[in-house]
């Protein structure tokens, strides 16, 4: 835990589970909190409005973001001006696109000068960024998150792009940026070496904190007694 407690970058705890949330919630080590419909729908949430005002009543000084889910620009800006007004704490996600590659760059620019907190998703390149960076206002709080585990599922290596992105968000001291879907544990360090502001991390890779600093024989000596104590109970025989 040393070394999660000097890192510069901020750990965000990405989720929808109640509980979960509010255990993350919980640690000061977290500094804030995202979530998504996906997430939500994985679990097995009903009621969008419902649930994030639960979760608001009880997280009220640490940031959380909620993600609008419209494809129509008009509708979309409803959602963001709703989801805003349920909290100070709160950030409103806006996709970097529609489902039809229709960019909410004029969206974007006209949420941030009307002063909501946007969290600025799903972004990929550093075009995608630069666009970004360049019309969100200067004056207003603001995230911006590049999905930097999906990047490396594609097998490129997403470190040049996050480098490219920190450069490109010292123009804007307002906005931050976001190393969004860590796929590891070691994603945090990494984020942290290049100067990211934020990462944001799901509870399975929050649960490997008490690996940090591990000592490597003694996890070499617990993987084998875990297929020894597999093969005994499974019964297996040559």
């Amino acid at each position: 835990m040393n070394r999660i407690d000097t890192l510069k970058v901020k750990i965000f705890a990405d989720g929808a589970d109640l509980a979960g949330m509010l255990n993350m919630a919980s640690k000061t080590f977290v500094k804030g909190l995202t979530t998504n419909p996906t997430l939500m729908c994985k679990a097995g949430i009903k009621n969008y409005k419902s649930f994030a005002i639960e979760i608001l009543s009880e997280i009220t000084s640490k940031p959380i973001s909620f993600e609008v889910f419209s494809d129509h620009f008009e509708e979309m800006e409803r959602q963001a001006l709703e989801i805003a007004s349920w909290g100070e704490n709160v950030y409103v996600k806006i996709p970097i696109m529609n489902t039809k590659r229709e960019y909410s760059l004029p969206l974007i620019e006209k949420l941030s000068g009307q002063k909501v907190k946007l969290n600025v998703t799903a972004l990929m390149t550093v075009d995608q960024v630069r666009s970004v960076v360049e019309i969100i206002d200067k004056s207003t709080l603001s995230y911006i998150s590049v999905f930097a585990g999906r990047v490396a599922d594609t097998g490129r290596d997403p470190v040049p792009l996050m480098r490219a992105a920190v450069e490109l968000l010292k123009k804007n001291p307002n906005a931050e940026l976001i190393w969004a879907s860590p796929r590891e544990l070691w994603n945090i360090f990494q984020a942290d070496q290049i100067g990211c502001d934020i990462i944001t991390v799901s509870n399975d890779v929050l649960g490997k904190i008490n690996l940090i600093d591990k000592n490597l024989e003694d996890f070499s000596l617990e993987t084998v007694k875990m297929f020894y104590d597999d093969a005994c109970r499974a019964g297996y025989v040559i």
